[in-house]
C-alpha cells in the first residue's frame, strides 16, 4: 500500500492506494466520527463490493442506497434519492457518507455530504480507474444540468480516499481506457517525464499489468494532490486540470450524458486542444503526432461526434465554469507538460478548428 497526503491544513486527508484495501477496516474506521453511516453505491457495484464494505463497518448503524448506474443519472433527481434515504433513517449531522463506485457516485455522494444539514463527512472508495486517478481526489462534487455538465455543485473534501486496485479487475475495457485518458492528462499538463513513461508503458496499462497500473495511479494522484494543495477552489492553477474538459464537456452535453464516457470525451477534447495549440504554433508537428498516437494506442477517440455542428459545439462551450465575463477560457499547451490557461487565443483559429472538425472529413479519417 502507498499512502499520499492532500495537504490542506486541518482538512488534510490521506489517499491509500493498493491491493486488498477493501478487507482492511483500519483504513476506514478512524475516519468515521459518529455512529451513523450511509453507503451510496450503484446497481453495478453493489453486487460486487457492497457486502465487503459492510463487513468493514461492524458496530456502526449502517444503511445503504443503491443508485442507477450511468452519467445520465447524475441529476438532482438521483441526488434526492440520497437525501430521502438519510431522512428516512433520521440520520444526523454526525452521519458519514461513503461513496462506493465510480465518478458519478463519488460526485453525487460528495454533493449530498456538502449539502445535507449544511455539511457532513464523507469517504471516497473509488472503484473505476478514472475515479481513482482523478474524480475521488480534490473535493469537486456536483451534478449535471441538461444545459451544462457539473454546473451545480460544491467544493467539499473527503475524510480519506481508499483506492483498492483489485476493483479494477472487474472493470470493463471501455471504462479502463477512459481512466487512462485522465492519466495521460497529467503528463500533458505539467509532467513531461510521466508522459514519456506513459508512451513506453501504455500497452502495460491496457493489459492491466498490476505494477504499471499502481505506479500510474500513484503518480497521477500525487500530481493532482500537489495542484489541489496549492489551489483548492480553482482560483488559479487548478484550472489546468481541466485540459480537454471544455471541449469534452461540450461533447457529453451535446450527445446526451452517458453516450460518451467522460474519459472518452476528455481524450477527444485534449486532441482538439492540442490541434488548437498547434494552429497557434505553440506545439510542434512531432508533439501533436505523439499526443494523437498515445490516445489512439489507448483505444480513445480523437475526433468529435458527427452528429454535432460547430455552432452547437461553440454554444455549449460558452457555458463553462472556467469562463469569465462571457469569454471562453481554454487550457492549451506550449509543449508537452507545459499547459496554460488563456482567454486570449485567436478565436478565429478556434472557429476554423470547429469548422474543420464538423464540416469536413479531414479530421475524421
Amino acid at each position: 500500500m502507498k499512502t499520499l497526503n492532500v495537504d490542506l491544513g486541518t482538512r488534510s486527508y490521506p489517499i491509500h492506494i493498493g491491493t486488498g484495501l477493501l478487507d482492511n477496516p483500519d483504513l476506514i474506521r478512524p475516519h468515521i466520527h459518529g455512529n451513523e453511516v450511509m453507503i451510496v453505491t450503484n446497481e453495478t457495484i453493489a453486487p460486487l463490493y457492497l457486502d465487503r464494505t459492510l463487513a468493514l463497518l461492524d458496530g456502526f448503524d449502517v444503511a445503504n442506497v443503491v443508485l442507477p448506474d450511468g452519467e445520465q443519472y447524475k441529476t438532482l433527481n438521483t441526488l434526492n434519492m440520497v437525501y430521502t434515504a438519510l431522512l428516512e433513517k433520521h440520520f444526523t449531522r454526525r452521519c458519514t457518507l461513503i461513496a462506493l463506485g465510480g465518478g458519478v457516485v463519488g460526485d453525487i455522494t460528495g454533493f449530498a455530504a456538502a449539502s445535507y444539514q449544511r455539511g457532513i463527512n464523507f469517504i471516497q472508495i473509488p472503484t473505476t480507474l478514472l475515479a481513482q486517478v482523478d474524480s475521488s481526489v480534490g473535493g469537486k462534487t456536483g451534478v449535471n444540468h441538461p444545459l451544462g455538465k457539473n454546473m451545480i455543485g460544491a467544493f467539499h473534501q473527503p475524510q480519506c480516499v481508499i483506492a483498492d486496485t483489485d476493483t479494477l479487475n472487474t472493470l470493463e475495457d471501455r471504462q479502463l481506457y477512459a481512466g487512462i485518458s485522465e492519466i495521460i492528462k497529467y503528463g500533458l499538463i505539467n509532467d513531461s517525464s510521466f508522459f514519456d513513461w506513459l508512451e513506453g508503458n501504455v500497452s502495460s496499462l491496457i493489459s492491466r499489468d498490476p505494477e504499471a497500473l499502481a505506479w500510474a495511479i500513484e503518480r497521477s494522484c500525487q500530481d493532482k494532490a500537489d495542484v489541489v494543495a496549492a489551489d483548492e477552489r480553482e482560483s488559479g492553477m487548478r484550472a489546468l486540470l481541466n485540459l480537454g474538459h471544455t471541449f469534452g464537456h461540450a461533447i457529453e452535453t451535446g450527445t446526451g450524458y452517458g453516450n460518451w464516457l467522460h474519459g472518452e470525451a476528455v481524450a477527444c477534447g485534449m486532441m482538439m486542444a492540442s490541434e488548437l495549440s498547434h494552429m497557434h504554433g505553440w506545439i510542434s508537428n512531432e508533439e501533436l503526432s505523439r499526443i494523437q498516437h498515445i490516445l489512439e494506442a489507448s483505444h480513445l477517440p480523437v475526433t468529435p461526434p458527427d452528429e454535432m455542428t460547430s455552432t452547437q459545439f461553440l454554444d455549449i462551450m460558452a457555458v463553462d465554469k472556467k469562463n469569465l465575463e462571457k469569454k471562453i477560457r481554454l487550457v492549451l499547451m506550449k509543449g508537452i507538460g507545459k499547459s496554460f490557461i488563456s482567454d486570449d487565443f485567436d478565436s478565429s483559429k478556434l472557429q476554423a478548428l470547429l469548422d474543420k472538425a464538423f464540416n469536413s472529413t479531414e479530421l475524421k479519417q
